[in-house]
């Protein structure tokens, strides 16, 4: 398994030479580099025995059996802008190595899209795996557009569609948790529900050397007040994330109070009524806070994405084939794939550590044993699952 680990980190590596930007790995959804990476992925998929084929989504799949026992083992291709090499990569790859060791009847798919840089559309490949990518095609022509670019026909989408019995993901944790734990690998129970809003401060620009300090509508002083209050709120409630990580100041110069200020937030938590509960405290203060300033707070829903638990068996399944490793089970903070899958059919991820808890970074990076400890612990779930 240390051979096959060490041949995966090279495999992932040869695929971050795939890239829009030379010395940069950047590679979204169906650009000229997911030719190569097509190419390089199908290959590794006959050697390990799979028919492969790619859909009018643009993913690549490497399938084998029968569809009454399938396992979908995926993740996705695509990367953030100057990302690291195994976001997502790491699955594939592994999902290969998987089919290599083991008998089952499986499908390895290599998502053409998870990160929604190119369109600001996340789960293109996933969705359209479940049957669910018409939407995206009727509500921005650019990703149509963008397949018939590629070659393919979208047309053709829900053809995309894969029956299969259970999904499973391997990724980097792209976090900090496991390696505080001293762990190389965690069991994942449930994905936090995700709400995101825009939160806009309007006050009045006016010049900075004749505006008394007293006199001032200031916009940026008023949204720095509430991001201090989002921390603190934040921290006092277990299992919460928030986080602003936008800020827009208008008109943006340096001898001018700035008049307007177009911000972000994104609040996490695998309890939805807590996440939901926590999103009217941290907004309430900014309207407070803008009262006192004399600035008008505008606030506005982006997103309410539900928590999305694993399948139960198959995180017994799945934490029975870690024994011996003390995996962690764990809520995963960021969103993938598997949320997509999880609804259609049982779902399962296992988390390999994130060495400094460093992801969407080029210093993303993996520990061979850890990877070998995840496909020791793949083929005993796959192996588990299929009997």
């Amino acid at each position: 398994m240390r051979a096959l680990a060490e041949e995966a980190v090279a495999r992932c590596l040869q695929l971050a030479q795939c890239t829009e930007e030379p010395g940069r790995i950047t590679r979204t959804f169906l650009s000229p580099p997911m030719r190569r990476v097509h190419l390089l992925v199908g290959g590794w998929m006959r050697e390990a025995g799979l028919d492969v084929s790619i859909d009018a989504a643009g993913n690549i799949r490497g399938v084998r059996g029968s569809a009454e026992r399938r396992l979908i083992i995926g993740s996705h291709l695509d990367t953030v802008p100057n990302a690291g090499a195994y976001d997502g990569i790491l699955g594939v790859v592994l999902g290969i190595a998987l089919a290599r060791v083991t008998s089952a009847s499986l499908a390895i798919v290599g998502f053409s899209e998870e990160e929604g840089v190119r369109f600001s559309v996340p789960f293109i490949g996933s969705r359209a795996l479940i049957g669910s990518a018409q939407d995206l095609l009727d509500s921005d022509a650019r990703v149509g557009d963008a397949i018939r670019e590629y070659g393919l026909d979208p047309s053709r989408i829900s053809e995309a569609r894969l029956p299969g019995m259970a999904y499973f993901e391997i990724h980097i944790e792209q976090g900090p948790v496991l390696e505080h734990l001293g762990l190389p690998l965690g069991v994942v129970d449930s994905i936090a529900g995700q709400s995101r809003w825009s939160v806009t401060f309007t006050g009045a620009a006016n010049h900075a050397g004749t505006t008394p300090m007293h006199l001032r509508r200031d916009a940026l002083m008023c949204a720095a007040e509430w991001f201090l209050a989002v921390r603190q709120t934040a921290l006092g409630t277990d299992g919460l994330v928030a986080t602003v990580g936008r800020c827009e100041v208008e008109p943006g110069a340096g001898n001018i109070v700035p008049g307007r200020v177009k911000s972000s937030l994104d609040v996490r938590h695998k309890n939805d009524l807590v996440r939901l509960a926590a999103v009217d405290r941290l907004l309430a203060p900014s309207r407070e806070i803008g009262a006192r300033h004399g600035v008008v707070v505008e606030t506005g829903e982006m997103l309410n994405a539900g928590a999305t638990p694993m399948d139960s068996r198959l995180v017994e399944l799945l934490s029975k084939a870690c024994e011996g490793f003390a995996a962690h089970t764990m809520t995963s903070g960021a969103g993938h794939d598997a949320m997509v899958m999880a609804p259609i059919m049982p779902a399962a991820m296992l988390f390999l550590r994130s060495p400094g808890g460093v992801s969407h970074h080029p210093d993303e990076s993996v520990l061979i044993d850890d990877v070998a400890a995840a496909l020791i612990c793949g083929k005993r779930f796959v192996e588990s699952w299929n009997g």
